[in-house]
């Protein structure tokens, strides 16, 4: 009996996947950490703001190297940020925390994001903009 074929994995995909698990990791590290440090819906909010600022950063910024994005975008803050958390948290509330909560989680978001991408466009030359 043959055994099936098996597609080769492209070499970039090779590089990329240890980079983006590489980041994951350490980006799930930190959000544990701060979540030991504050209450459980606070963090989630100030990790999921950290977040969004972060990513609006790394998107503005547009870093040199191929596996910057992958590694920091995909990885570290996909790590980082919960999505998952932020939903079980907002079904278990009570109404009204939960409305609070979803409502401060996607406006912040949104701020945090628009000013990270506003003071990238600031730092960015005249010629980039």
């Amino acid at each position: 009996m043959n055994e099936p074929d098996v597609l080769p994995v492209p070499a970039p995909l090779r590089l990329v996947l240890p980079l983006v698990a590489l980041g994951g990791a350490l980006g799930s590290v930190a959000r544990y950490g701060l979540s030991l440090a504050l209450p459980a819906l606070p963090a989630t909010v100030v990790i999921n703001l950290l977040g969004a600022l972060a990513l609006a950063l790394l998107a503005g910024l547009r870093p040199y190297g191929r596996w910057s994005r992958p590694f920091l975008g995909t990885g570290v803050l996909g790590g980082f940020t919960t999505f998952s958390t932020f939903a079980v948290q907002a079904v278990r509330a009570d109404a009204t925390t939960s409305l609070l909560y979803v409502a401060v989680t996607v406006v912040g978001g949104l701020a945090a994001a628009w000013l990270g991408l506003r003071a990238t466009s600031r730092s960015a030359p005249r010629s980039a903009r």
